[in-house]
């Protein structure tokens, strides 16, 4: 386990604007620096990265952190991958106790090592395989798209990695697919006879191969089993080749095939990439939509290929976001996406990628393909059909307008289509003005908003004490050590959360002169983890003034005292009603009364 007081000291010593600098090109704006958010896709820069609270968040899609968060998020790595790389950026050295490395590493290094290997073998193998170099020819790949790719070529031998490593029999090379054990203990290449292509993770690791077979035979496309590197429903293929494309294309384009992807590239289409021998995935499509705001599956237009662009369907729908598209590119039936832009270019393709079919007319095209709109029984089948689809959707407006998209078809209104779903209609009506102009509620302004306000469901509402105690407390985390743990109010998260720093910071556990971004990313995996990311992230809309701050503390920190005072009179006072107070309990009532008006503006008790 890695000390804390080596991950706060590391973050205190690294500039967050520097870290994501070296990624992003960064703009500064006021106190802040923004960017278009390498997360989703967006024309304007809503990625705001503050020095001051050493912060990332982003107004757009939410996505937020430190500078060890944002390593993590945008490259991919694990949590001991990030912490090691800011290390070296600042030239510290991550403590060793020995339990920590066999934690942090689990043997992936020596996986790593071993893909890396094995790829190298594989591409220089290729340069000596004349059937291989034809059939990428033959294929129109040129030699600079297979090396963009890594393309190689498995001999056709039983043990050929045996020439790359002396230990054949090692267990790392079992755990990374790269060999297989028979029932008689022969071990021998999994791939053989193929051409291979490398998958990469998003720091461009090898963590597995795919290998299509050169002639005749079963499996045509062979991949690595899953392993402690790979796990093929959270990977794409082609995509760390394709991010930038991806980003200046404004899309995503997700195809059947390695070779589908390679083609394309080859004509200039740098966007694709492929699922890996498995429908696409909910992660498969959060993943890209980390990276645009709009994804396109292209399908031949066969019926496998309808079979499969409806299996992306519906793994899509919890995926789907309001502020995202996907939609669905059916080629006509003698092409796939190879054979497409041969024959049409890369315009054609691109045009035709741009005008997919989209994702809500999609559903609503195949579901009246299979019931007779003509009759009321074809009607309410369709109805009935489409009731789990819409009613997974999480995006509330699309799902709304797919609604509005049953019921036009099914000759329903829209409430009795939402009864039908077992869905709640909206309750709430909007306020009407003299004269029957409706008004509905005003959004909250995006910045300069006011300190002490909270947000809560997209509206603000004022701050209880304790959400005003923990905002000025991340504002400057040294303000914990001064507010008793005794008096804070309440059970909420906001409240666990405050005690929860100061007792990290009573106990020397966390730094008091920690920033923003150090103190959220201490309570990362606690129960308080979420609380103080949701609260950090408020806080980057806040411009503050320390001197007016302070003083709300210290406004605040009384009223706190006051409320704990009133409370302990209003005790004593009911037990001296029923006549229950000695003269110690008069004595103390008489120093909460002197306190409380002490506590107490002028001119008030």
């Amino acid at each position: 386990m890695i000390p804390q007081a080596f991950i706060q000291d590391l973050l205190a010593r690294v500039d967050i604007v520097e870290v994501i600098e070296r990624y992003l090109p960064l703009k500064k704006g006021g106190a802040n620096y923004f960017a278009c958010c390498p997360f989703h896709g967006e024309k304007s820069p809503s990625f705001s990265v503050s020095p001051s609270k050493q912060f990332y968040h982003c107004f757009g899609c939410g996505a937020h952190g430190s500078a060890l968060g944002f390593l993590m998020e945008y490259s991919g790595l694990s949590f001991v991958e990030a912490i090691k790389e800011l290390a070296a950026q600042v030239g510290m050295q991550v403590p060793d106790d020995g339990k920590f490395t066999a934690r942090a590493d689990d043997g992936r290094d020596q996986l790593l090592d071993a893909m890396s290997a094995a790829a190298r073998f594989y591409r220089d193998q290729l340069k000596h395989s004349q059937n291989a170099i034809d059939y990428l020819k033959r294929r129109g790949v040129s030699g600079e798209v297979a090396a963009r790719f890594g393309i190689g070529y498995a001999p056709d031998a039983w043990q050929s990695l045996d020439k790359v490593f002396t230990e054949y029999r090692a267990k790392h090379l079992l755990d990374a697919g790269l060999v297989i054990d028979n029932d008689q203990g022969r071990r021998y290449d999994r791939f053989r006879d193929r051409i291979m292509f490398p998958i990469l993770d998003r720091r461009g690791r090898v963590i597995a191969f795919g290998g299509r077979i050169l002639e005749q035979g079963e499996p045509k496309y062979l991949n690595s089993p899953e392993t402690p590197l790979f796990e093929k429903g959270r990977e794409l293929y082609g995509l760390f080749q394709a991010q930038k494309a991806i980003r200046d294309a404004g899309f995503a384009l997700v195809v059947e095939g390695y070779m589908d992807v390679v083609a394309l590239a080859q004509f200039g289409v740098g966007n694709a990439v492929a699922a890996l021998g498995t429908a696409t995935t909910p992660h498969h499509i959060n993943t890209l939509l980390r990276q645009t705001d709009r994804v396109v599956f292209c399908f031949d237009g066969d019926a496998a290929g309808r079979k499969a662009a409806w299996r992306a369907l519906e793994n899509a729908l919890e995926a789907l976001r309001d502020d995202a598209t996907l939609a669905f590119l059916f080629l006509p039936e003698e092409h796939d996406p190879d054979s497409f832009v041969r024959a049409e270019g890369a315009d054609a393709f691109l045009h035709a990628a741009r005008n997919a079919t989209p994702l809500a007319a999609f559903l609503i095209q195949n579901l009246r393909t299979q019931c007779d709109m003509d009759s009321a029984e074809g009607r309410a089948r369709f109805v009935h059909e489409a009731r789990p689809l819409v009613s997974r959707i999480a995006a509330p407006l699309l799902r709304l307008q797919l609604l509005k998209m049953v019921a036009e078809e099914s000759a329903l209104t829209q409430h009795e289509v939402e009864q039908a779903f077992g869905l709640q209609a909206p309750t709430q009506r909007s306020q009407s003005r003299p004269g029957g102009e409706s008004r509905t509620p005003r959004a909250a302004p995006r910045g300069n908003a006011r300190f002490g306000s909270a947000r809560f469901g997209g509206t603000r509402r004022p701050p209880s004490l304790v959400d005003a105690l923990l905002r000025l407390v991340l504002h400057h985390p040294h303000r914990a050590a001064r507010l008793p743990v005794g008096l804070i109010p309440g059970d909420s998260a906001e409240s666990r959360a405050l005690v929860a720093i100061i007792d990290a910071i009573e106990v020397g556990d966390l730094n008091p002169s920690c920033g923003l971004g150090a103190l959220v990313e201490r309570f990362r995996e606690s129960e308080h983890g979420d609380t103080l990311a949701r609260v950090a992230s408020e806080l980057m809309e806040e411009e503050f003034d320390d001197a007016s701050v302070e003083t709300l503390f210290e406004d605040t920190l009384r009223k706190l005292q006051a409320d704990a005072v009133a409370a302990e009179i209003a005790r004593l006072t009911a037990l001296a009603a029923e006549g229950g107070l000695d003269a110690t309990g008069r004595h103390r009532l008489a120093e909460l009364l002197l306190e409380k008006r002490n506590l107490s503006p002028a001119g008030k008790v």
